[in-house]
């Protein structure tokens, strides 16, 4: 398997952010423009190179959110891509795995992501229905506060803390 590089975001080099970018695009049918990342910037990426590209990658975001009254530490998991000529050889799960340690080595008390993937159950990821509410950011800009019920939210455990299943989630900001 190939080697999973830790980028910080403000080490990104131009280079690689258009070969993020590159790999976002084939990967998603949503318009990036020339970003390498979605909504906004992240704390680092996880990424997987092929001889002239970047053929894996997952972006990371600690972050704090309100769990009810409690502000709780969190990583969240976001760009989500494999090259689509390399699913299948293990690429996704190898990063996810690195994903999972390099939380469990932070302060967060939880991993958390939007999706429905096999991948994340079977990495231990629980779907939750607590109520949220977060500020849309698409193309770069910031739009409407929602508040639903109605999402894809898993959770992970990676602290000492409980996840209160019946607590109003705040994001504090964006999705991811």
């Amino acid at each position: 398997m190939m080697q999973i590089e830790r980028i910080y975001e403000a080490d990104l080099t131009p280079a690689d952010e258009v070969l993020i970018n590159r790999l976002l695009v084939r990967a998603f049918d949503e318009g990036f423009g020339d970003r390498s990342y979605h909504q906004q910037r992240h704390y680092f990426r996880l990424i997987m190179r092929d001889a002239d590209a970047i053929i894996g990658h997952m972006a990371l975001c600690y972050r704090a959110i309100r769990m009810g009254a409690r502000l709780v530490n969190i990583m969240g998991l976001a760009e989500v891509a494999t090259d689509p000529d390399e699913q299948g050889k293990g690429i996704g799960s190898a990063l996810m795995k690195a994903a999972i340690a390099e939380t469990r080595k932070s302060q967060a008390d939880f991993f958390l992501l939007f999706g429905v993937r096999p991948m994340y159950a079977g990495n231990g990821f629980c779907n939750v229905s607590n109520p949220i509410s977060y500020v849309d950011f698409y193309h770069a800009r910031m739009g409407n506060i929602h508040h639903t019920d109605d999402h894809a939210l898993m959770v992970l455990k990676t602290g000492d803390l409980d996840w209160d299943d019946q607590a109003h989630i705040d994001l504090l900001g964006h999705n991811f």
